[in-house]
């Protein structure tokens, strides 16, 4: 069974039409590239999948329970949004993270808002913030940051703060990891310091979408590649069906533009 399913989502901002039917799936531990020009749905996709947008029709599915469900026409709560958020994790293009926080502070502050409001939180707060604060340490490490703990983000390169956005994103331990072009704020020599610390995730069977203009990244990384175009799913298969077949016109036109592969 998949563990995302997405089903004919469509999404407007008044009468600009930004998604015109998604349908796509994703299986427990694949990596799903989504390419494309900007300006095409892509981020718009995304934020509709992590609940910050509202899709305006269509099924978001997550391990065969519906989370969204366009034709019911209820209100949902935030909380219960809240709820639907935590089976994702997302990672934006600009880092976003809490100035006023250490390193450590970001990637803690999410879990322990969330564990404030259980009763049994003063009752046991010691106890939970020090297990919150191990596992933030052990993210860190994974991230390769092991010794800026105390550091400020404006203290961190730009491949740094993104790998701490990274580290906070799997604090919440999300079924599926989202990322939004994740280097296209980085100079060119701090991109695959953040690429090597997604592929090692690949490689721990993390199941993740990725948006990219990376498409080395893409071909090597991916199980499967979406090409979107005109809010639409243009194109979509295996990395080779996607890149090595002559017949995708479209595709090669786009990697040709970007001057990629």
């Amino acid at each position: 069974m998949a563990i995302l399913e997405v089903k004919n989502l469509k999404k407007s901002f008044g009468e600009l039409e930004v998604l015109k039917g998604i349908d796509f799936s994703l299986e427990q531990g694949e990596v799903m590239a989504v390419i494309g020009s900007s300006g095409n749905g892509k981020t718009t996709l995304l934020r509709c999948i992590n609940f910050l947008e509202k899709p305006d029709c269509g099924e978001i599915i997550v391990n065969g329970e519906p989370l969204f469900d366009g034709s019911r026409k209820e209100s949902a709560k935030e909380s219960d949004i809240r709820k639907k958020r935590l089976h994702f994790g997302l990672v934006f293009q600009n880092f976003n993270l809490f100035p006023q926080y250490t390193v450590l502070g970001n990637v803690m502050l999410a879990k322990e808002l969330l564990e404030k409001e259980k009763p049994d939180y003063k009752k046991n707060k010691k106890q939970i913030k020090a297990e919150i604060e191990a596992e933030a340490r052990e993210l860190l490490d994974k991230v390769g940051l092991s010794d800026k703990l105390d550091f400020y983000p404006h203290q961190l390169s730009g491949g740094q703060q993104q790998r701490v956005a990274i580290a906070r994103a799997l604090a919440l331990k999300p079924d599926i990891l989202c990322f939004d072009e994740p280097t296209s704020a980085l100079d060119p020599e701090l991109t695959g310091e953040v690429l090597k610390v997604i592929k090692s995730l690949a490689e721990s069977r993390m199941t993740m979408i990725v948006v990219t203009h990376e498409m080395t990244f893409a071909k090597e990384v991916a199980d499967k590649v979406i090409f979107m175009d005109d809010g639409m799913i243009l194109e979509g298969g295996t990395p080779s069906e996607i890149f090595d077949n002559p017949k995708n016109r479209r595709v090669r036109d786009f990697i040709g533009g970007i001057g990629a592969i």
